[in-house]
């Protein structure tokens, strides 16, 4: 029975694997044949700095985890308009949560250029996907997850 066990859970895994790959050569697939490609210039613009400018979202993202955490005694009052605000904890701030860490793993390979973070940040996009859909923001869902796979696809090239 354990056996049976494992297996079914190695295939439930390997299902959601597949279902991603599919999922990524399908939207690569149309990216490429019917999206307008970008210049040169900002693709490589967007990939060289790109995870700069991550560096700087995540800097200031430090006050919102420390919110969602329970630490905002430790913000500084310019941050918060002078105010201390009572937060409570959401599942909005649990996903977000989860995609600032997942930002934080994916950073070192992005200044590498490797796949394996593109791809993190194409799951980042996903997670976001779901959250919009489960918090029925029906304009993000559909325009920002185009826009976020728009500019995905067209600098994936670039990483290998």
């Amino acid at each position: 029975m354990k056996k049976e066990s494992k297996k079914s859970q190695k295939t439930a895994k390997n299902d959601w694997k597949k279902v991603l790959v599919d999922l990524e050569k399908k939207i690569e697939t149309y990216s490429n044949k019917k999206a307008p490609k970008l210049p040169k210039g900002v693709v490589s613009f967007i990939v060289k700095y790109g995870p700069y400018l991550m560096v700087v979202g995540l800097v200031f993202s430090i006050p919102f985890i420390l919110t969602a955490i329970g630490l905002n005694a430790l913000i500084p009052a310019a941050f918060m308009g002078g105010l201390r605000v009572a937060y409570r904890f959401s599942i909005w701030n649990l996903v977000t949560l989860v995609t600032i860490a997942l930002q934080i793993i994916a950073l070192p390979g992005l200044f590498k250029r490797k796949l394996s973070a593109w791809r993190i940040l194409f799951y980042i996009s996903l997670i976001n996907a779901v959250l919009y859909l489960i918090t029925f923001q029906l304009g993000n869902l559909v325009l920002g997850t185009i826009i976020c796979w728009y500019l995905l696809f067209q600098i994936k090239k670039e990483y290998k």
